[in-house]
């Protein structure tokens, strides 16, 4: 019996120091990327970074353009049509536009807010390639009870409408994937491959997936393989860390070194918006940051 307990704690003893070690290689690795990144302060160029307006909205958008353009930013993510001057005034794109959908919660997957939609995009799409723009958000909104089935159904009827309009003027409509488990209850297009049928379903290249890192790795995990996998189907990215949605260094739990590798990998030629919600007290400072972490 003796025998064997000193066996079960030289094991135990044996295992922990392993994880340790694994966990300080980890760290370091993480550590030593990020300290590279802050040294050089040159991005290497493979990754457009991007960040999302309503992280910043206490800093006013001449500011952020000034400030995001010295990090490295190519533009800024979730601007609409009254804000494009400022943009424009700092030679920044507008990554993602905004402004023709009704909220998170009413869209395209249900018919009653087809009409609107359908009003409001069709008013948007012309200007946004007026604008020299190419992604124009849109959402699923709730499932208020609806199946998958009958989710994709009622996407591609109000969807389909569009489609013939968007690639007129070529632009991008972009549905957001977004988590139902924990900031979006109920939001349908909450898992990757449900974006992707419904973008197989349209047949259309003018309509695309918004993968948010932040809210795939809450609802499914397994990011560098859905990457991987459904990458033609992704016209955009953004970032957060989880859990919480702060900043994406080493207090959360992705390593966005290696997904920002998985992406590169895939040929993606898009954006990499950063939709973290600053902790600190510098929020553009976390924004350089976090820049640079993604910067591979």
């Amino acid at each position: 019996m003796s025998e064997h307990l000193n066996r079960r704690n030289v094991i135990k003893s044996m295992v922990a120091g392993t994880a340790a070690i694994a966990a300080s290689g980890s760290l370091s690795s993480f550590t030593t990327e990020q300290q590279q990144a802050q040294q050089s302060g040159a991005l290497k160029g493979n990754i457009n970074h991007s960040a999302c307006r309503w992280c910043y909205n206490d800093i006013p958008l001449e500011q952020l353009c000034a400030e995001g353009k010295k990090i490295g930013l190519k533009g800024i993510d979730l601007v609409g049509p009254k804000e494009w001057p400022v943009l424009k005034q700092h030679g920044l794109h507008s990554t993602m536009c905004n402004g023709a959908e009704i909220n998170l919660t009413d869209g395209f997957g249900d018919k009653r807010f087809h009409e609107q939609l359908i009003k409001n995009y069709t008013e948007m799409i012309p200007l946004v390639a007026k604008a020299g723009y190419t992604n124009l958000i849109c959402f699923s909104g709730s499932k208020r009870g609806k199946s998958d089935e009958e989710g994709w159904n009622n996407c591609v009827e109000g969807l389909q409408k569009l489609t013939p309009l968007a690639e007129k003027h070529k632009v991008v409509l972009v549905m957001e994937l977004l988590n139902s488990k924990v900031d979006h209850k109920d939001y349908q297009c909450d898992r990757t491959w449900w974006g992707a049928e419904l973008a197989k379903k349209l047949g259309s290249e003018n309509f695309k997936l918004l993968y948010d890192i932040y809210h795939m790795q809450i609802d499914e995990g397994d990011v560098i393989r859905n990457i991987q996998d459904y990458h033609p189907y992704i016209a955009h990215y953004h970032t957060g860390g989880v859990p919480g949605r702060h900043e994406i260094d080493d207090s959360q739990e992705l390593f966005y070194p290696a997904i920002m590798r998985a992406i590169l990998k895939t040929g993606f030629k898009g954006f990499v918006a950063q939709e973290f919600i600053p902790t600190e007290k510098d929020k553009l400072a976390a924004l350089k940051r976090c820049v640079q972490i993604c910067d591979v």
